[in-house]
């Protein structure tokens, strides 16, 4: 139970998000398909799903594969439990997702030390909760020292890196979906 492996697929919203990332209108993708659109509609709603021909037609439609449609689907199931792992002896950092599949909302957790010479940018919001130990992150020229508990938030957008400072750290990072547009580009 709870398992994506046991669910069928929902194509439909990985040919909507791929329909609005080509700006395409379900009319024009109607008229590259052949097809009605009422049909796509439904196999957007996930009301009726389509044949593998018909699957073809939209994916040629959406200049893509339906094998890849297939890989952005979402499973069919709106609860899914993701067990905690044994976390693997030895000084290497350890990252694992907290969420599975293609949604709205991405969580990972790190365990350990960290890169902390790397940068990151995240087009969408981003929120980091320090579950144990502790970290330092620099984000727009200043130093933040957090502890267990302490939470930062970034507005998408912002350059950042983060280290570790105590050995065993646990940090739970919760962002918006990088395929989610809710970055507007900001001026600098």
């Amino acid at each position: 139970m709870g398992d994506h492996k046991e669910q069928p697929l929902r194509v439909g919203a990985a040919v909507r998000r791929r329909r609005r990332a080509l700006e395409l209108t379900l009319a024009v993708v109607a008229e590259r398909s052949g097809l009605s659109v009422p049909f796509l509609s439904q196999i957007e709603n996930d009301r009726a799903r389509p044949s593998t021909s018909s699957l073809e037609k939209v994916a040629d439609a959406l200049r893509t594969t339906a094998v890849e449609l297939l890989a952005a689907a979402d499973p069919a199931c709106s609860v899914d439990v993701v067990r905690a792992l044994e976390p693997e002896p030895g000084p290497e950092p350890q990252m694992r997702s907290l969420v599975r599949g293609h949604h709205q909302m991405h969580a990972s957790e790190f365990t350990g030390g960290h890169e902390a010479g790397r940068e990151f940018q995240y087009r969408n919001d981003q929120l980091l909760y320090v579950a144990d130990g502790g970290v330092e992150i620099e984000a727009e020229g200043r130093a933040y020292r957090l502890g267990r508990g302490d939470t930062l938030y970034l507005t998408g957008g912002v350059r950042h890196r983060w280290r570790a400072t105590v050995p065993e750290t646990r940090v739970l990072v919760v962002a918006v979906a990088e395929h989610i547009d809710a970055f507007e580009d900001r001026q600098r």
